[in-house]
């Protein structure tokens, strides 16, 4: 893991109230920021799983608007922050579009270990980390000052 800086801090806190918004909204925890080279936080987004369409997950969803928006030589150089480290699908729409580094709050390890103990069944997609997928991709994560945060999150999704 990489130290995060206070700045990873910052956006990552904003990331998990984005994940608390999406979780009273009806979907599952998770949210993500895209970040350009100069600090500024171009979009945001949060699960919209909701409606039944499981592919609109929030880092797939700044990789759509990434291709469309940001020019293609900035993209390397942009940041995704993210509440939960990507899933397969995220991991290769991001790898894809070329965007750069990815800092998350809670990984793929600890939220399948979180499930495991509450009795849940594995999802339809293997657990892989982003670099399993994408591996050029920077990686930074987790943070551990927010793990209590997104545990109890992701426990009240789960029904507990």
């Amino acid at each position: 893991m990489d130290d995060l800086t206070p700045d990873d801090l910052h956006h990552l806190r904003r990331c998990v109230a984005l994940a608390r918004e999406a979780l009273d909204a009806g979907a599952e925890p998770f949210g993500s920021l895209l970040v350009d080279p100069g600090g500024t936080v171009l979009r945001e987004e949060r699960n919209e799983t909701s409606a039944g369409d499981q592919t609109r997950h929030p880092e797939l969803e700044l990789a759509r608007w990434a291709a469309t928006n940001v020019a293609e030589d900035v993209r390397p150089r942009c940041i995704v922050y993210t509440s939960g480290e990507h899933c397969p699908m995220c991991s290769a729409g991001h790898a894809w579009v070329g965007l750069g580094r990815i800092v998350y709050a809670g990984s793929t390890a600890q939220l399948s270990a979180w499930r495991s103990s509450w009795g849940l069944a594995a999802g339809p997609v293997l657990p892989l980390s982003i670099n399993a997928v994408a591996p050029g991709v920077p990686v930074s994560g987790p943070a551990p000052e927010l793990e209590v945060e997104l545990r109890e999150l992701h426990q009240r999704a789960a029904g507990g």
